[in-house]
């Protein structure tokens, strides 16, 4: 599954700004007898298509000790497929103008294209060799290996604040799936082989697991039936594909320090496990979330960095999934005001608890949300995109179509109801701080007991198991 966060979900929406009566284009869905999904839509303004295959996986069915499998197979089946080598196949779709990219997250692996309409036999052609018929070569492999171990590294030395969704999951979801990090460790990605690699490709890749959205200027009778030439003899994959169970809520009152020594600032996390994306008041919870934390004049920006200057950004993200993510507050502030920010942002989550939204907030929020969506699916991509979330994820088009009626039909109670659902208590936050622990240590013990590893280990959690 694409990482569709609760921010994110809130704009995949198609229609002018703010209509209750906002609506998906007419679209067709086909499923060929090998259990492929085909979802089509012509849009003929204008002549592109835009094209996204999801194949059911991603990280969660990463081995037990090789997490970053499903990532590195990703990286590796762009560098050649077919009868061309990775130089060769780069150059097919550019010299055309089209955009083809593969990347793996945590419930699937994606193939998204961009291309002309008159490059289109081309183009799905290279979308079926990607898919059935990737060289992965022992030397691309090898080199994106290298590429992504030294990006963990360099984001060590660097950005520390690009990591902390891993250390956050490992510690919040330990031995779930959802622990495991979508791009590996320097430590698991070190023990996979190409063996691995083909491995899971086998187990995992295969027309029962397909889902292929086309949308833009073409003819839906002739797509359908090019599709099924290319993909619909594509036998199954070997495994079965698992079912993800529920994580339960993480223990509050704990805390992980990542020593950084020497560290200037503190980079601080804190949350719990939140809601799936089947949580049935997701209208109240975007707009909850908008003024929480996820806009740029949220409650948390104004009294972290407006009033208290103590850093640039804030935010909290509620991340939807199959099953539920976390639900989170995250932001930065120098060694010296780490407790004092992080105090604050707890305030800040209290009254967002105690007081709700009032009708000046829910006003401002619900304009916020229906400004904001047509730049994201004005596009035929976009739209394909959007088309193959709703498939993964088992969602009918009613949960854009109802979107703008259940924005419009949320009262002040029933936010107060989502918030009291998904923000944990207090006293149910686990925390994660990367920052110099010798100047920290004494000070964040205030929060939990502590959990200390160095931001030097070659992995993401205590015990070293990712």
């Amino acid at each position: 599954m694409r990482h569709f966060l609760l921010t994110v979900a809130a704009l995949l929406i198609a229609g002018p700004a703010w209509s209750q009566d906002i609506t998906l284009p007419d679209y067709e869905r086909i499923v060929l007898e090998n259990g492929t999904v085909l979802l089509l839509s012509e849009k003929h303004e204008v002549p592109l298509i835009g094209l996204r295959a999801e194949v059911r996986g991603g990280s969660v069915a990463d081995p037990e000790g090789k997490a970053g499998v499903a990532e590195l197979l990703a990286a590796v089946m762009q560098k050649g497929a077919g009868n061309r080598d990775a130089a060769e196949f780069a150059s097919a779709s550019a010299n055309v103008g089209g955009r083809l990219s593969v990347s793996a997250d945590v419930d699937s692996t994606s193939v998204a294209a961009e291309f002309l309409s008159r490059d289109a036999e081309l183009m799905l052609a290279l979308v079926s060799d990607v898919l059935q018929r990737p060289t992965l070569a022992a030397d691309e492999l090898e080199k994106e290996q290298t590429r992504a171990i030294g990006l963990i590294k360099a984001a060590k030395d660097g950005d520390p604040n690009a990591l902390m969704p891993h250390y956050a999951n490992a510690f919040i979801f330990g031995d779930h799936p959802y622990g495991r990090p979508t791009t590996g460790s320097e430590s698991s990605l070190a023990n996979i082989t190409r063996d691995d690699v083909l491995e899971y490709y086998t187990n995992n890749f295969g027309g029962d697991r397909l889902i292929i959205s086309v949308v833009g200027d073409f003819d839906a009778a002739a797509m359908k039936a090019r599709l099924a030439a290319e993909f619909g003899r594509w036998g199954p994959a070997a495994a079965a594909l698992e079912d993800i169970p529920a994580p339960p809520k993480a223990p509050g009152g704990r805390v992980l320090l990542i020593d950084k020594p020497g560290a200037t600032q503190s980079y601080f996390w804190f949350g719990n496990v939140g809601v799936a994306l089947s949580y049935p008041r997701r209208a109240e919870l975007s707009l909850a979330n908008t003024v929480f934390g996820a806009r740029f004049t949220s409650m948390l920006v104004t009294e972290l960095r407006v009033n208290a200057g103590l850093t640039y950004r804030a935010r909290s993200v509620v991340d939807q999934r199959t099953q539920p993510g976390p639900v989170t507050v995250r932001s930065f502030t120098e060694t010296s005001t780490t407790v004092e920010a992080i105090d604050l942002a707890i305030s800040v989550l209290r009254r967002l608890q105690d007081k709700g939204l009032d009708d000046d907030m829910m006003i401002s929020a619900r304009n916020y949300i229906m400004g904001q969506f047509p730049p994201r699916l004005e596009t035929a991509s976009s739209l394909a995109g959007m088309l193959a979330f709703l498939e993964l994820n088992g969602l009918d088009r009613s949960y854009i179509d109802d979107y703008g009626s259940e924005l419009q039909a949320a009262a002040a109670e029933s936010v107060a109801l989502a918030i009291s659902e998904v923000y944990p208590q207090p006293d149910d936050l686990v925390f994660v701080i990367i920052g110099d622990a010798a100047t920290i240590r004494d000070q964040v013990a205030k929060y939990g007991e502590v959990t200390e590893m160095s931001i030097t280990e070659p992995r993401f959690r205590v015990p070293p198991a990712d």
